[in-house]
């Protein structure tokens, strides 16, 4: 099972969130996301545990424990959904068959 854990300390390590959680149960990966640019922490992370019962277990008694001076948020991590927005482009870059001003593609109707 997959767990979300927030509120992450930025000095935390992904070693250190694996012996966190194996206190509760067998921990199969533990990661701290970070930033592409600059590498730094970016204050969630999750832990994969192939126990779904220790996973259950790690988040109702991990769940506001403090790790590093930071109170913890521990759930279970939901789907990913695509959250990137539909692109479309500026304003010259809207394709309308009606008017021929303000489609790129048919410039020839323009100039009739």
């Amino acid at each position: 099972m997959r767990i979300y854990v927030g509120n992450i300390s930025y000095q935390t390590t992904s070693q250190q969130l694996t012996d966190f959680f194996a206190q509760v149960g067998d921990v199969q990966e533990a990661f701290v996301a970070v930033e592409r640019e600059t590498g730094r922490s970016r204050g969630f992370g999750f832990v994969e545990m192939p126990d779904e019962t220790q996973a259950r277990t790690a988040i109702e008694s991990l769940n506001g424990r403090e790790l590093d001076g930071r109170t913890l948020v521990v759930n279970e991590a939901r789907a990913r959904t695509d959250s990137r927005g539909g692109g479309g482009g500026g304003y010259n870059n809207r394709r309308s068959y009606d008017n021929p001003r303000r489609n790129n593609n048919r410039r020839d109707d323009y100039y009739r």
